[in-house]
């Protein structure tokens, strides 16, 4: 098989941790990539939380696979039908990324497992209860170091200031902290998605 002759074959069966990208060929844990499923209008529909029915074709979650997949017709080919593959998938996965983080931050305030602002964030930090600590992504890189004071805790900065203050009601919001437990891991993973998907579009360049 050639090396963009990528076909269903290819992809292991949906069970167990791991799935293989399609592009890379290679296998990773399934809550790091993309999954896309073809719905009945033979559309190409990415399911951001991975729980559509339908046959799962997986991609690791950076914006030149994506990129490739669609200029290689891997979609088509996976599932041995044709396929009509939105023209700004990529575009289209960055957006549900990032409603998904700003929903699940939302939950988490919602649910009394995240908290927001310098002085109340950081006592959360230093009473060992962070799970994750989000950023804004447009905050002062030196504010932003100064908050975390070189504590081993995982960080993301995928959202702005505003967004982040729109969650907790607020203009803007630099720092919050989601607490230790799965709402946290989930937070991570789909921000981690986002940042390797959106790319220099979350890096302003």
């Amino acid at each position: 098989m050639a090396e963009d002759d990528i076909g269903e074959e290819d992809a292991p069966e949906e069970s167990g941790p791991l799935r293989r990208c399609l592009v890379r060929r290679e296998c990773f844990a399934r809550e790091e990539m993309l999954r896309f499923v073809v719905g009945p209008d033979k559309r190409l529909v990415f399911d951001v939380g991975a729980s559509l029915p339908g046959r799962g074709m997986w991609l690791s979650a950076t914006g030149d696979v994506i990129d490739l997949a669609v200029q290689r017709g891997v979609f088509a080919r996976a599932a041995k039908a044709q396929v009509m593959v939105p023209p700004d998938l990529r575009g289209q996965v960055v957006a549900a990324l990032r409603r998904r983080v700003i929903e699940s931050c939302g939950l988490a305030r919602r649910s009394g497992n995240a908290i927001a602002g310098f002085e109340k964030a950081r006592e959360w930090l230093l009473a060992s209860r962070a799970g994750l600590v989000v950023q804004a992504l447009d905050g002062s890189p030196e504010e932003r170091a100064r908050f975390l004071g070189g504590r081993d805790v995982p960080v993301v900065a995928v959202l702005t200031g505003a967004e982040l203050g729109h969650i907790f009601g607020r203009e803007q919001a630099v720092h919050v902290v989601i607490a230790a437990g799965k709402l946290a891991k989930k937070i991570r993973n789909d921000a981690l998605r986002l940042a390797g998907v959106a790319g220099d579009v979350l890096s302003g360049q």
